[in-house]
């Protein structure tokens, strides 16, 4: 924690306030200076909380913390059986049992969010939500005491695990609230009990858990559901779902966009290299934003960013100031300058048909008159239309006038189906593994290119873009070696 900042102490009856446990030994006059759900990084005066999750079971090891010096658990009522309970009493430990450790983990953020002196901004949507996020953060940062999620803390771990590290100085909350699943985002809106609910657009992430986009609208939607009684809705006035969501909610809303009739509205957007420059128009005055990152898209994100900022009182200028010196969240546009200037574009960060369609078209307007070559992944989690939204991204990429296009993974030759069948030349696609790619984009780039790598989480895009940015470095041109992020 930053110097200056004060813990909140835990007792054993907050704890058994916060999530209706049942004490089971030990001494209930112990206090903890936080809570600590990893056995390896754990302080001696924090409260470790067992969870079980798909691969590991915190239950395991209890003994070990124990054995470290921690002097409170909290592990699942029904594990009692196989844990030393018996040897913990003997030594004072405090002991609490619950039905869900996971469940109670949420209860535990819950709790200290009501206890801290704190109002919460809950981002979520279909696109942008990280970026949107973290543009956020650098704006509120401005004026107040800021907590935000840290890299992808966003499900019903990682966002209990972000409010438990609120301070008594902390003035707002900036968190990002992920799904997959209906009922998540309400989940997590009734942990962390949002002042400003923000939705950044509806598409077709997740789509193999949801019958339609209506039903992701809905599960987005759920973020409304637990707003605090003076709370406020931040919606992208360009998405007609949200347009349509909008005459639904009883609680004030307040619109960001393109479209002219938004609240807070970009004109003129231009992408190039460099980044994209746009006008914000808010209600009672303009500035002018250069970001310095690609992609009208980004100029989106920054609305929804501008729009919180707006709504708590932040002049033009403040605004104007953090969004330019907005540092891009790796893996989303990030550029690597190579030494024979082959441009490489980091979008590995995650992939779905909207983001992918935006990153092709950020890639057609910063290459300007060099190649444009596109290497993609499985856009994952699309169910029963994953074939036909990867042929839909290669017709994309065909019409894009990209020079080459790599494809990789399970649907690499839908991708491939729906390039050719837009006149792509087949001497043009490649399809294949990580490696095959690698190599052939060794032997097929040119001074000059732009190279756009992008795909979803669990592809390892990554790899490829190191793999290719270790060797273009490789050339003899060191006075050109250099790597940036625009």
């Amino acid at each position: 924690m930053a110097a200056g900042f004060s813990f909140m102490q835990w007792t054993t009856d907050d704890i058994l306030v916060a999530t209706a446990g049942e004490w089971i030994c030990g001494n209930r006059n112990i206090q903890f200076s936080g809570i600590a759900i990893d056995s390896r990084m754990i302080s001696l005066t924090e409260f470790f909380v067992a969870i079980r999750g798909e691969f590991h079971d915190g239950h395991r090891f209890c003994s070990d913390v124990v054995q470290s010096g921690v002097k409170g658990i909290l592990i699942d009522i029904h594990s009692i059986g196989a844990l030393p309970i018996a040897e913990w009493r003997q030594k004072g430990i405090a002991c609490i049992g619950v039905k869900d450790t996971t469940r109670a983990l949420g209860d535990l953020a819950a709790y200290h969010r009501r206890r801290c002196s704190v109002s919460v901004v809950a981002i979520t949507g279909s696109n942008g939500k990280t970026t949107t996020r973290s543009m956020t953060s650098d704006i509120l940062c401005r004026r107040f005491k800021v907590l935000s999620t840290a890299g992808n803390f966003n499900n019903h771990i990682g966002l209990p695990l972000t409010l438990l590290n609120l301070e008594r100085e902390h003035e707002w909350a900036v968190l990002e609230l992920g799904m997959n699943h209906s009922g998540e985002i309400d989940r997590l809106s009734e942990i962390c009990q949002p002042n400003i609910g923000v939705i950044t657009t509806i598409g077709t992430a997740h789509l193999e858990n949801f019958a339609s986009t209506d039903g992701i609208l809905q599960a987005k939607a759920e973020i409304f559901a637990h707003l605090q009684h003076d709370g406020l809705a931040v919606l992208n006035m360009d998405d007609p779902k949200l347009l349509e969501l909008s005459g639904r909610l009883s609680v004030p809303v307040i619109f960001f966009g393109l479209n002219p009739g938004a609240r807070v509205r970009a004109r003129q957007v231009e992408t190039r290299s460099s980044g994209t420059s746009f006008f914000l128009d808010l209600p009672e005055e303009t500035v002018e934003v250069r970001l310095p990152v690609a992609g009208t898209f980004m100029a989106t994100n920054a609305l929804a960013a501008a729009t919180v900022g707006y709504a708590l009182g932040l002049p033009g200028d403040e605004i104007k100031a953090a969004l330019e010196n907005f540092k891009p969240v790796k893996g989303r546009m990030n550029v690597i300058e190579s030494a024979r200037w082959v441009h490489i574009v980091d979008d590995t960060y995650n992939a779905n048909p909207v983001s992918m369609a935006a990153a092709i078209q950020t890639l057609q307007k910063i290459k300007g008159e060099h190649r444009g070559i596109l290497v993609i992944g499985d856009m994952l989690e699309l169910g029963k239309e994953s074939l036909e939204l990867h042929r839909k991204i290669g017709e994309i990429a065909a019409t894009s006038g990209i020079a080459a296009l790599y494809a990789t993974g399970r649907f690499a030759s839908a991708v491939a189906q729906g390039a050719a069948g837009q006149g792509m030349d087949s001497g043009r696609i490649f399809v294949g593994d990580r490696q095959a790619i690698c190599e052939h984009l060794k032997g097929d780039l040119k001074k000059g290119d732009w190279v756009l790598i992008k795909g979803s989480r669990a592809m390892g895009m990554e790899k490829i873009v190191h793999d290719i940015a270790d060797w273009a470095e490789c050339f003899d041109s060191p006075d050109l070696s250099t790597k940036s992020s625009f």
